[in-house]
C-alpha cells in the first residue's frame, strides 16, 4: 500500500516508511483480527511477500465496521460510519481492491441539530482553514454574536495553534468537557462540540481526553483543508468494502479465516517462533483442543478487550520491559456501551429528511440515518416494501439501564424529529448493544501503548493505540495497521510503505510556538 494519490490538502504530511534491500519472502505472520487494522497490516505484508494468515473471530470482515446478512434481503451493521476525505490511509487501503472507490458514495452534508435550537450545516463553506472556521462561526446560529464576547479568545485560538504530538501531552489529565468549559463557548456551540463530536468516540465527555478532542477538531475541521466532507458505503459494509480486500489478500497467497477464535499466544525463547493457539470454535473462550499456528511474527489487531486478554495471558519469557508493556496494555479501558436500533418501517420518511443527522439534546439519541438513502440493500428493501430503513444510534449509554425503556425513548425522539413517522409500524427490528470500543481517557498520553512492543515478534494495531499523528477512529486503525506491517518489514531489512496524514501543526502555529513534547 503505497502513499498513493497526493491529498488535496497542500499541508498534508508524507511520512516515509522503512527503506531496505531485504525481503519478507518466506516470513510467516499471523494477523489476529480482520477489522480495518488487521486487513491493513495483512495487505501490506502480503504485498511485500510475507505469508499471512488472517484470523477473524466473527463470521464477516470489517471489525467494528462490519455488516451481516439478515433474512428477507436485509442486512445489519454496528452503526453509521463516516469515511472522511482526510482518511488517507484507509482510502488508500480500499483502493487496493477498488481503485475508483466505487464502493463509497457521498451523501453531501453533515447537518447537526440541537434540540429546540439551530441546525448547523457545513455545505457551502470554504474547506481550507482558517477561512472554514471563520465562515462557519459567522454563519452558524450556534455562535450568536451577543455571546461571542464571553469566549476566551486566546484560549480558543489555541485550537488553531496545535503542534503534534506535543499537544497531546500538553493537555494530559484534562477532559474534553473541562477544556470546552474553559473556552466559555456559547451554550449551543458547547453542546455541539461535546454532544456531537466528543460522543462520536462513544465516550462521556467528562472521561474523554481533551488532547484527543483537540486532535479531532484539528483533523476534521481546524487543521485540515479536506473539510467535514465524507462518504459512506454504497452497500452493506462487509460485501462492499471488506470482502474484496480479504479476497485480494488470498490472491496474494494469504489465508483468510473467519470464525477463528484465538485463545493464547506462546513465545518460544527470545528469537523462536510464536505459537498461536486456536479454539475449537469462534467465541468459545475455553480451550477445547483447537489447532496451533506457528509463525515468525504476530500482528495483534483484535478489539481492545481481546488484545488485553491475549497480552495478559501470553506465555513469554519474563523481563522488566515485557512486564511494563503488559501493565500499559492492562491499564487501557473500554468506553461505555453504545446501542443501535434499526427499524424497517411500513412508511417513508419525508423526502426532505437528511440521510444522516447528528443530534444533541434529544435524550439518548446521537444520530439518525435513513439507510435506504445510501445503501443498495436497504434501497432494494425500501422499494419492495414502501418504507424507510431507519437507524438510531445512542453513544455512552448507562450499562445498567433498561433496554426496553431506551428503545422506546429512541423511537420517541425519532418522532420528535420526524413527526411524519408517528404511527409507522416496524415490520422488522434489530437491536444491539456493545461495549468493545476504546476509551481514550485522561491518563498521560505517553503511557498509552504503541505499535512496537518489547518483543520484535509482536506488534499491535488498532484505534486504541497511541500515534504521534492527530488521527482517530477508522483512520487510526488503518494507519497503525500499516505501521505494524512496517515495523515487521523493517526488522527483516525490507522496505515498507509511506503514509500521508493531516498536517502536524495548526494553521496559526509559528516556528517558535512552545508545546510539550
Amino acid at each position: 500500500m503505497s502513499a498513493g494519490l497526493r491529498p488535496r490538502d497542500r499541508r498534508a504530511v508524507l511520512h516515509r516508511g522503512p527503506v531496505g534491500e531485504g525481503t519478507a519472502t518466506g516470513r510467516s505472520v499471523a494477523v489476529i483480527g480482520g477489522g480495518i487494522a488487521g486487513l491493513s497490516a495483512a495487505t501490506v505484508l502480503a504485498e511485500h511477500g510475507a505469508h499471512v494468515r488472517v484470523l477473524e473471530r466473527e463470521e464477516t470482515w470489517g471489525g467494528r465496521a462490519r455488516s451481516w446478512e439478515l433474512p428477507g434481503g436485509r442486512s445489519m451493521s454496528r452503526g453509521f460510519h463516516a469515511f472522511f476525505r482526510q482518511y488517507y490511509t484507509l482510502r488508500g487501503l480500499l483502493r487496493r481492491a477498488d481503485p475508483s472507490l466505487s464502493g463509497l458514495r457521498s451523501i453531501g452534508d453533515y447537518p447537526l441539530q440541537l434540540a429546540d435550537g439551530p441546525r448547523d450545516t457545513f455545505t457551502g463553506i470554504p474547506r481550507t482553514p482558517p477561512f472554514s472556521v471563520a465562515a462557519f462561526a459567522l454563519r452558524s446560529r450556534s455562535f450568536p454574536l451577543r455571546q461571542l464576547a464571553r469566549v476566551d479568545i486566546p484560549a480558543a485560538l489555541g485550537l488553531l495553534q496545535t503542534r503534534f504530538p506535543g499537544t497531546f501531552s500538553a493537555l494530559d489529565g484534562r477532559s474534553a468537557q473541562e477544556l470546552l468549559d474553559s473556552l466559555r463557548f456559547p451554550d449551543d456551540a458547547r453542546h455541539l462540540a461535546l454532544e456531537v463530536f466528543a460522543r462520536s468516540f462513544f465516550a462521556d465527555p467528562r472521561e474523554f481526553s481533551a488532547g484527543e478532542l483537540v486532535a479531532m477538531f484539528h483533523a476534521y475541521f481546524m487543521g485540515s483543508a479536506e473539510g467535514l466532507i465524507f462518504d459512506v458505503p454504497a452497500d452493506s459494509y462487509s460485501p462492499a468494502l471488506w470482502d474484496p480486500l480479504a479476497a485480494r489478500i488470498a490472491r496474494l497467497g494469504g489465508v483468510v479465516t473467519t470464525g477463528a477464535d484465538v485463545e493464547e499466544l506462546r513465545f518460544d525463547g527470545s528469537d523462536g517462533e510464536v505459537a498461536v493457539d486456536l479454539g475449537a470454535g469462534a467465541g468459545t473462550g475455553a480451550r477445547r483442543g483447537g489447532d496451533a499456528v506457528r509463525v515468525d511474527a504476530v500482528v495483534l489487531a483484535a478489539d481492545p478487550r481481546s488484545a488485553r486478554r491475549l497480552v495478559a495471558g501470553a506465555v513469554h519469557p519474563e523481563g522488566a520491559q515485557w512486564e511494563a508493556f503488559r501493565g500499559r496494555v492492562a491499564a487501557q479501558r473500554n468506553a461505555p456501551p453504545f446501542a443501535v436500533l434499526r427499524l424497517w418501517l411500513d412508511r417513508h420518511a419525508s423526502a426532505a429528511a437528511p440521510a444522516f443527522l447528528g443530534t444533541s439534546g434529544f435524550g439518548p439519541l446521537d444520530n439518525v440515518s435513513f439507510v435506504e438513502r445510501f445503501e443498495q440493500t436497504a434501497r432494494d428493501w425500501s422499494a419492495q416494501h414502501g418504507g424507510s430503513v431507519v437507524e438510531l444510534h445512542a453513544y455512552a449509554i448507562d450499562p445498567a439501564g433498561d433496554p426496553a425503556a431506551l428503545k422506546a425513548e429512541l423511537v420517541r425522539q425519532l418522532h420528535r424529529l420526524h413527526p411524519e413517522l408517528r404511527g409507522a409500524r416496524a415490520l422488522h427490528e434489530e437491536w444491539l448493544v456493545h461495549d468493545d470500543c476504546p476509551l481514550i481517557g485522561l491518563a498521560p498520553w505517553a503511557e498509552r501503548p504503541t505499535v512496537p512492543t518489547p518483543d520484535p515478534r509482536l506488534v499491535l494495531a488498532g484505534d486504541w493505540l497511541r500515534t504521534d499523528e492527530p488521527v482517530a477512529l477508522m483512520e487510526r486503525a488503518a494507519l497503525t495497521g500499516v505501521r505494524a506491517a512496517n515495523a515487521l518489514l523493517d526488522g527483516w531489512g525490507s522496505s515498507g510503505e509511506d503514509t500521508w496524514t493531516v498536517p502536524m501543526r495548526g494553521v496559526l502555529t509559528s516556528p517558535w510556538t512552545r508545546t510539550a513534547g
